[in-house]
């Protein structure tokens, strides 16, 4: 069969339904139920057809009905209402807004005029498909929450020809790919339009003399416009068509080519997008992953254009910049051939011109102990080039801190400079619109619901009601789990016979655990299959039985995660057992909602501590659901051991295999001993009494730390407004601090080398030091060729760990005192606080006032040997 070349008719709304258009082009329906009834009225069936895409849905609309519509007054009111509710929802002033007005009048600095947010995916709804996990519906919700604060926000990202993969069963049960093709034309977005009206395009060089340019399609999310490129046109050659063909699809130099359309394309793009728009030119670009790595080096090509030299641009670019790590584990992070990486942006046609190849490979080398030379690292890239960085829990910060700890040889990893944002959820996506009907009749004001008063007032709804909207969302879950459930059986070769069993899958009755997410090892998929008989004897309990529905993705590339997922399906395919578990495949956005609405506890179960965060709780927290999870990501820091359970984990343990066997059976125990008993012990009006009480401190004590707006309103107060605040305290009076600042740099390394303690005492005023006293220390330094300007030199002083560390230490600095020649003596008093066998140390870092914090150049002198400074002092 010929190829079929595709293409999309849109519709021409009648002059009365015009707003249509405009209200479906906004992804703001996504999250706004009355814009979603508006098109709901347009036709119910079609809407249902269309899963609740506008776009699709009025393509589908017959000339006939719009015609109809378009006389019908009532209805053209309603659109016209929706439009206007639309146009001042983008317009009014909102917490950023606010933010602005409040700084100008305290004299404090204004927030950025604008944040650039680079992600090679977004997960904003189902209608869109350019997102894989839960990077992409992160960043998703990230855009969201920030169209809501009212914050000046561009997305970047890339537009996929087939996005990610559509999943169905083998009759075996194995994991089966298939690549839909997505045409621009049918989704909510519009072409950028460039000079007279011709697509807007921007061009990156690529080896061989060869030319990638990429269109710009525009995404509204609100008030953000998200910036899709797309290089699948005929301007292209057929290879750099492909180049936006899968999201994470191809090999090493595919993935390499898009990560360099993303960052150096997608900063192009910002670039010509304000131009065209008058949109604020931003000052801060937040790169979500290292994908967006590269962007960083066009920020230095741009720098260096205006007459900076390279250690300047970098300064200057770094400022400005914020790097959010994912990754929990060395093996998530992209890493490219080192010599590829030169062919691409150093060699005859650099994608970034004008950079110097051996500075510019640098930036991404591996040459700390334990790393590969042949390699260019993205993630090593991403937190050279920015002044912030952070991990999205409070254990995957210090997770972060441990892995990178070579980048900064000489520090304890908690010193490292990566703080730590846990994600959040932007609810009015991902709570049952049920819930939030609930909500708003006791909460009139949605802002209380930024604290915990707001919240506990939704816990003083009804009982009664409150068990039945949970027992109304468990019942759509039932509904559309049998649905999906009889479409996968077909799939995988079942006749009608066979399929009346799906009728009476699951049961709207039964406790309900959903299990939902990536696939790799680390997650532990089928950790509840370790006592295959224990956990059939609780999907069947007489009195108590359980249901648990499933679903996942593994990576085209992972066997052994297809392999995990081959392993669930066949257990569930069993006939005693499978109207009791169940695994839907293609999990998306839908299935997602579906899932975190109607669940009454939230399974997960990853390998501590390689959870980065894990917000699928969160969502399900939302909802009125239970979370039973091991401790890690952001779960490990808000369990309060009543807002849900904890399953314990064997650390320590290091047989693996034991480890599972250790944690699956803590996990039945629980489900068995605790999670069903509170949810089937009922009062006389058949209410679980206790498992509400749980429900209502869950939305309590989670509600206000869980939302994707506290998450932002982190994001701009602690890393968007220091880093703008940086960026321009170096670009004033024509970039004169950056200039300062890499020259500065440029002198401490080349003198570091020269800068030694040599000698040490400490005196602490009487024999035997005790609590509430002080030591004083002395130090003698040599500095070198620098000033004391340049240094700050600090004691350290705490208790001894078993291997020999100073935990926790107090940080005190000593004071220039006096000296001779050379010889400069330092002085200072470290209080003594707490007692037992502690240590102290002297050390000698770089100091400036424009570095964010000491450990920035990853240099420090230490006395030698350090042993030497060990003088065993008991404080009592």
């Amino acid at each position: 069969m010929k190829a079929i070349r595709r293409f999309t008719v849109r519709t021409v709304l009648p002059e009365p339904l015009a707003p249509l258009g405009r209200l479906a082009a906004n992804l703001r329906w996504a999250w706004h139920a009355p814009t979603r009834e508006v098109f709901r009225a347009v036709d119910p069936d079609l809407w249902r057809a269309a899963g609740g895409d506008p776009v699709r849905l009025l393509g589908d609309a017959g000339a006939d009905r719009l015609a109809a519509l378009a006389g019908d007054a009532p209805f053209t009111a309603r659109v016209a209402e929706a439009a206007a509710d639309l146009d001042a929802y983008r317009a009014e002033p909102r917490w950023y807004q606010r933010a602005a007005e409040e700084a100008a009048a305290a004299g404090r600095e204004a927030p950025p005029a604008a944040v650039a947010y680079f992600s090679a995916e977004y997960g904003l709804t189902s209608a869109l498909p350019q997102y894989s996990g839960g990077l992409g519906i992160l960043a998703g919700d990230h855009l969201k929450s920030a169209s809501d604060l009212g914050l000046p926000m561009v997305g970047v990202g890339l537009l996929y020809r087939h996005g990610y993969f559509a999943q169905t069963l083998s009759p075996e049960g194995w994991q089966l790919e298939s690549y839909p093709e997505v045409d621009p034309e049918g989704l909510p977005v519009s072409r950028l339009a460039g000079a007279e009206g011709a697509p807007a395009e921007v061009a990156v060089d690529m080896p061989d003399g060869e030319r990638l340019a990429a269109r710009i399609w525009v995404c509204r999310v609100g008030r953000v416009p998200l910036l899709l490129l797309d290089a699948m046109h005929e301007g292209n050659s057929p290879q750099m068509r492909a180049v936006t063909d899968r999201l994470y699809g191809g090999g090493g130099e595919h993935r390499l080519r898009q990560e360099i359309l993303l960052g150096v394309g997608g900063v192009r793009a910002v670039r010509l997008y304000c131009e065209r728009t008058g949109h604020p030119v931003p000052e801060v670009f937040h790169m979500n992953e290292g994908h967006a790595g590269f962007l960083g080096l066009e920020r230095v090509r741009e720098y260096m254009e205006y007459g900076l030299g390279f250690d300047e641009a970098v300064e200057a670019a770094r400022a400005g910049t914020v790097f959010t790590t994912h990754t929990p584990v060395p093996a998530g992070i992209d890493r490219f051939a080192r010599e590829s990486v030169r062919r691409h942006l150093a060699g005859p046609s650099p994608a970034v011109p004008g950079l110097p190849a051996d500075r510019l490979l640098a930036l991404g080398a591996e040459d700390h102990d334990g790393g590969d030379p042949g390699v260019f690292n993205m993630a090593v890239m991403g937190l050279r080039m920015a002044q912030r960085a952070n991990g999205v829990s409070r254990l995957h910060g210090a997770v972060s801190r441990s892995m990178f700890q070579g980048l900064w040889p000489g520090f304890d990893a908690d010193e490292l400079p990566i703080a730590a944002v846990t994600n959040g959820v932007h609810a009015r996506t991902w709570v049952a619109e049920e819930a939030q009907e609930l909500a708003a009749r006791l909460v009139p004001d949605s802002g209380e619901f930024t604290g915990p008063e707001g919240w506990r007032k939704v816990t003083g709804a009804d009982e009664a009601e409150l068990w039945h909207m949970r027992g109304v969302l468990r019942t759509r879950l039932v509904e559309e789990a049998r649905e999906r459930l009889r479409a996968s059986w077909r799939a995988r070769g079942a006749g009608a016979p066979e399929l009346g069993w799906v009728d009476e899958a699951l049961d709207p009755e039964v406790l309900t655990i959903g299990f939902a997410r990536r696939v790799p090892s680390y997650k532990r998929l089928t950790l509840m299959l370790r006592d295959a008989e224990r956990l059939r004897r609780l999907l069947l309990h007489p009195d108590r039985p359980v249901q648990i529905v499933i679903a996942g993705k593994a990576h085209p590339a992972d066997e052994g995660g297809k392999r995990l997922i081959q392993e669930i399906v066949r257990f569930g395919d069993d006939p005693r057992v499978r109207h009791r578990l169940v695994f839907l495949p293609d999990y998306d956005m839908a299935l997602a909602t579906a899932l975190v609405q109607g669940c009454d506890v939230w399974l997960n179960n990853p390998l501590r501590p390689l959870e980065a965060s894990g917000t699928s709780g969160m969502k399900s927290a939302l909802n009125g659901g239970l979370n039973l999870s091991v401790r890690d990501g952001w779960w490990d820091e808000w369990f309060d051991g009543s807002n849900g359970w904890a399953i314990p984990t064997a650390d320590g343990v290091e047989d693996p295999e034991r480890r599972d066997d250790l944690e699956a059976h803590a996990l039945y125990d629980l489900v068995e001993n605790r999670v069903a008993p509170l949810f089937y012990d009922r009062d006389a009006a058949g209410l679980p009494k206790r498992w509400l009480e749980m429900v209502k401190h869950t939305l309590v004590s989670l509600g206000p730390k869980v939302l994707a707006t506290r998450m932002v309103r982190e994001y701009t107060e602690r890393l968007y407004q220091g880093a703008a605040d940086s960026s321009r305290h170096l670009l004033a009076d024509g970039a004169a601090g950056a200039r300062e600042l890499a020259g500065w740099k440029r002198r401490v390394r080349a003198g570091w080398s020269g800068v030694r303690i040599q000698h040490v005492d400490v005196a602490g005023g009487q024999e035997a030091p005790q609590v509430g006293g002080e030591l004083a220390v002395h130090a003698t330094v040599v500095l070198g060729g620098l000033e004391p300007r340049d240094v700050r030199v600090e004691a350290l002083i705490g208790r001894v760990d078993e291997g020999d560390r100073l935990e926790e230490p107090l940080a005190v600095e000593l004071k220039p005192d006096g000296g001779e020649g050379a010889l400069l003596r330092y002085t200072g008093t470290a209080p003594l606080s707490r007692a037992g066998a502690c240590g102290y140390t002297v050390r000698v870092l770089p100091h400036h006032p424009r570095l964010t914090c000491p450990v920035e150049m990853g240099l420090v002198a230490v006395p030698d040997p350090p042993q030497a400074m060990d003088d065993g002092i008991v404080l009592r």
